[in-house]
């Protein structure tokens, strides 16, 4: 595949042990084409083959990859979810968003470059994309500023892990015990806090953050803070945007999420969004 990408059917399987679902370039591409790196929801769809389908970003020429996030995917425990649930109900920042962002970021490496031997892509252009709790990882990974990044896009992205544990605390009817610990968990998941390190990068990266008007209020008002953070600390402040779709809420696809289905017409709509960003500053 290194002399040139061709059109394929999608491939499945685990890169240093993270699953993953990978389209090749639905056009022909002369060389190594540019890879967009996508990290889906836990809200539908909430693993790296649904994600795939309710996202697939086929306008863009370029290698899509979807991988799993912790637990879920090919590794959820007996076939379900409800690992996950567990998780977040047992504590929500300490035994669920702390380690499953910085699990998924820190398996990223190893996953890409296992990939990119086996695919031949071209990482030096490439675009990281994510869902609700998987924008955190794309924020995450925009944030330490170890890997190029030429583009980004966030879709109803978990920007603050406190607005997270409001809505937990929403479903589950209790408050939740905050520790030091917790705080200190929460901080890092922070990204407005964070802005200063996204616009640190050498070579600013741009960025799209798609926000549904149904998404939660607060993770609305984040979206809003964090463009408004990061766009006042950009050189070019074009290169940060905020879209907003009338009809979208949080999840992208219909319960219960885990296998693929057919594209819903909200998030053919995100798609475009996505893609039209992506072809612009991508390629």
């Amino acid at each position: 595949m290194r002399g040139g990408t061709v059109v394929g059917e999608p491939v499945t399987g685990t890169a240093a042990g993270v699953p993953f679902t990978v389209l090749p370039p639905s056009a022909e591409v002369s060389g190594p084409a540019p890879v967009v790196v996508a990290w889906h929801m836990i809200d539908a769809p909430r693993t790296d083959a649904a994600f795939a389908a309710a996202l697939p970003l086929a306008g863009v020429p370029a290698w899509r990859v979807y991988l799993g996030m912790p637990l879920c995917g090919a590794r959820m425990v007996d076939g379900s979810m409800d690992a996950v649930v567990e998780r977040a109900v047992r504590d929500a920042v300490l035994a669920y968003a702390e380690p499953f962002v910085r699990q998924a970021a820190l398996e990223f490496p190893a996953a890409l470059a296992e990939l990119r031997e086996r695919f031949g892509f071209d990482t030096s252009r490439m675009a990281v994309v994510g869902g609700s709790l998987g924008g955190a990882v794309a924020l995450t990974i925009l944030a330490t500023r170890e890997i190029p990044v030429r583009a980004a896009a966030l879709v109803n992205p978990a920007v603050r892990a406190r607005s997270l544990v409001g809505v937990v605390e929403t479903m589950l009817e209790q408050p939740y015990s905050w520790t030091d610990e917790a705080n200190q968990a929460a901080d890092h998941l922070d990204f407005v806090a964070r802005s200063g390190e996204i616009s640190a990068r050498e070579t600013q990266v741009p960025l799209l953050v798609v926000s549904g008007e149904e998404d939660f209020p607060t993770f609305r008002a984040d979206a809003d803070e964090l463009v408004d953070a990061v766009r006042a600390r950009y050189a070019v402040s074009d290169d940060v945007r905020l879209r907003r779709l009338s009809g979208l809420a949080h999840p992208l696809a219909e319960d219960p999420g885990i296998d693929p289905a057919p594209q819903l017409p909200i998030a053919k709509l995100v798609d475009e969004a996505v893609t039209e960003w992506l072809e612009r500053h991508l390629l």
